[in-house]
C-alpha cells in the first residue's frame, strides 16, 4: 500500500481501539504484530509499550519516540473511525504520533534491507505518558542501557498550529507538571457551642486565599506560571463545625526555582495553620514531569530537518503551559521536541489537546516521517 494507505488505515485503527495509560495491552500487540511483519526486533521492557531497533552503518544510535496511550474522554466526532471504547478517545492525538513513527520503521527496514540505513535508530513505542511516566519507568526499568543513544527526538501534534508550520523552541517548551494536596484535621462541635472546636473550614479558607495569593507575591510576574487549585471542600453537616478540609490542584511552571518557591510557599501555608486555628495541616506533593528541555546543540539538526521536509519553522518565544513526559528522555542524552501543526479551519480541525472533537488530516503524518527521514539521514553533517 502508498504511503497515505499506511497511514489512514493504522491511525483510523488505532483511533478506534484507544486504551488508558498502563492498559495498553491491545496497542502494544498491533504493534508488534506490525514489526514482526516486517521483521524488526524489538523488546518489551514494561508490561505495555515496546522499543525496536535497527543497525546502520554509522555510529551513532538516535532514538525516535511516540507515545501511545489515550484519555478517558467520550468521543463526540461524527466519523466512521470513532472509538469504539466508551469514555476511552485518543483526544491528544497519539494515535498519529504511533502511527508517524510505525511508517518511518518501515522506511527504515527498507534502507536496511538494502545496506542503506545511515545510523542505529532507536524506536521508543511509550505507554503511558498521560499518566504514570511511561518514559521515566523505561529508564528506570533500564530500557535502554544497551543502547548508547546520542540523541532523543519527539513531536506532538498540535490543533493550534497551522497545517506545514512547527513550533520549535530551544531549552524548555513545556512545563513541569505538579500535584499538591493540603489534609486538615481539626476538631468538630455543634454549631450551637461552635467556640469548642476548631474548624476546618475557616482554616481551609486562609489556606485558598494564601495559595491563591503566591502567583502575586512570591513569583516574578514577568514569568509565566500557574498555580491552579482545582477542587477543596470541607466539613461533615449542616449543623456542625467542620472538622475535615481538603485542597487539591496542580502546579505548572517551567523554571524550576519557581517550582521550589511555590512549594516552599505552601509548606509555610501548612505550618500558618496550626498557629492560627489549631487545626492540623500537611500539605502533599506528587512530583509530575519535570520541564521538557529542547538542547540548543541540536537546534541546528532539527531546523535544517524539518525545512528540508518543507515544513514552516515557527519560533516558539515562550513555553507550553502543559506536562510532557518526553522531558525525562533528557536523562538519556540531548533531546529535542517539537509541536507539528495540524488546524485545518476548512475541515474543522481547530479544537484543542485533550477534547471530545479532536482531529487532523493522516497526511500529516507522512511529513513527521520526511521529518525524521531528514533528521537521521544528515544527522552526522549539521
Amino acid at each position: 500500500m502508498n504511503e497515505q494507505e499506511f497511514v489512514t488505515k493504522h491511525r483510523r485503527y488505532l483511533h478506534q481501539h484507544p486504551e488508558l495509560s498502563l492498559h495498553e495491552f491491545e496497542t502494544t500487540k498491533y504493534i508488534a504484530s506490525f514489526l514482526d511483519e516486517l521483521g524488526v526486533t524489538y523488546e518489551r521492557p514494561l508490561e505495555t509499550g515496546l522499543i525496536a531497533y535497527l543497525p546502520g552503518k554509522g555510529d551513532k544510535t538516535i532514538a525516535f519516540r511516540a507515545d501511545i496511550d489515550a484519555l478517558p474522554i467520550f468521543e463526540e466526532n461524527d466519523v466512521d473511525y470513532r472509538s469504539l471504547n466508551d469514555n476511552v478517545m485518543h483526544a491528544c492525538g497519539h494515535d498519529g504520533h504511533t502511527t508517524a513513527l510505525m511508517l518511518f520503521v518501515r522506511r527504515c527496514k527498507e534502507w536496511s534491507d538494502q545496506g542503506q540505513l545511515p545510523q542505529n535508530v532507536v524506536f521508543i513505542f511509550q505507554p503511558a505518558e498521560e499518566t504514570g511516566g511511561g518514559a521515566n519507568r523505561l529508564i528506570k526499568a533500564n530500557a535502554f542501557e544497551n543502547y548508547p543513544i546520542e540523541a532523543v527526538f519527539g513531536i506532538h501534534v498540535m490543533p493550534f498550529v497551522e497545517e506545514g508550520s512547527v513550533a520549535i523552541r530551544d531549552e524548555e517548551i513545556t512545563a513541569s507538571a505538579t500535584e499538591y494536596r493540603f489534609y486538615l484535621n481539626g476538631l468538630s462541635s455543634h454549631v450551637a457551642d461552635k467556640e469548642q472546636g476548631h474548624s476546618c473550614g475557616e482554616a481551609l479558607q486562609h489556606v485558598l486565599s494564601q495559595v491563591g495569593n503566591i502567583q502575586q507575591y512570591h513569583l516574578n510576574g514577568l514569568k509565566r506560571n500557574i498555580v491552579h487549585m482545582g477542587r477543596f471542600e470541607a466539613g461533615e453537616a449542616i449543623n456542625t463545625v467542620p472538622s475535615n478540609g481538603y485542597l487539591e490542584g496542580t502546579i505548572r511552571t517551567y523554571d524550576e526555582n519557581d517550582l521550589a518557591i511555590v512549594k516552599e510557599q505552601m509548606l509555610k501555608i501548612a505550618d500558618s495553620v496550626k498557629t492560627l486555628f489549631n487545626v492540623e495541616c500537611e500539605v502533599d506533593f506528587a512530583e509530575g514531569y519535570p520541564p521538557t528541555y529542547n538542547s540548543p546543540k541540536l537546534r541546528n539538526n532539527v531546523e535544517h530537518a524539518l525545512k528540508n521536509a518543507e515544513l514552516k519553522v515557527i519560533d516558539k518565544t515562550t513555553p507550553y503551559l502543559f506536562g510532557e513526559d518526553f522531558s525525562f528522555y533528557s536523562q538519556l542524552a540531548p533531546s529535542y521536541f517539537v509541536f507539528v501543526g495540524t488546524k485545518d479551519e476548512a475541515k474543522g480541525y481547530v479544537t484543542g489537546l485533550h477534547t471530545a472533537h479532536l482531529n487532523f488530516n493522516e497526511y500529516m503524518l507522512i511529513k513527521v516521517a520526511d521529518y525524521y527521514q531528514q533528521i537521521l539521514f544528515n544527522y552526522d553533517e549539521v
